[in-house]
């Protein structure tokens, strides 16, 4: 084996994307979603990790921002990997962590972000996520209810981590 400088051998490696997000349902079961107004899906609260920033730091940071939540992110319910789609070239590595209950009237919306936001059955979240996004909800509340980790790529069937 050729000795690599450490610049090289980590300038050679994969890079990609993380996003963190929350399962936060209401005391019904009902799943929070919100609807950025820089976008024309819902999808679950949450965004990107910034540089320097480990996934639960964005999550809580995210959530702070958009919808003045503050927020210790739970357990990690699931780890979906998208690869690289239409303007996006890098996959992505999403994770979906347990956040526990909320009413709306915790949440104070940021209009700067979020259009609206609302609480929904899991059938209802299917059908205003994005199909890439849609089976994360079923399998995060699989997930929470099994005590879980649960892993998915490009949205598949989830495989149990632990």
């Amino acid at each position: 084996m050729t000795w690599v400088e450490p610049e090289q051998w980590y300038a050679q490696l994969a890079s990609f994307y993380a996003a963190a997000a929350a399962l936060i349902t209401d005391h019904d079961g009902n799943v929070l979603l919100v609807k950025p107004n820089y976008r024309n899906h819902w999808v679950i609260p949450g965004g990107y990790v910034d540089q320097n920033e480990n996934p639960q730091e964005a999550l809580a940071r995210e959530l702070h921002e958009e919808l003045s939540l503050a927020v210790n992110p739970g357990h990690l319910l699931l780890i979906d990997w998208a690869s690289p789609a239409g303007q996006r070239p890098r996959a992505i590595i999403s994770f979906l962590f347990d956040c526990g209950q909320a009413t709306a009237g915790d949440l104070t919306i940021n209009t700067d972000e979020l259009e609206t936001v609302g609480f929904y059955e899991p059938e209802r979240c299917r059908q205003l996520l994005p199909p890439s996004i849609a089976p994360r909800v079923d399998a995060a509340l699989e997930a929470r209810a099994k005590g879980t980790t649960l892993y998915l790529t490009d949205a598949s069937a989830p495989y149990e981590t632990n």
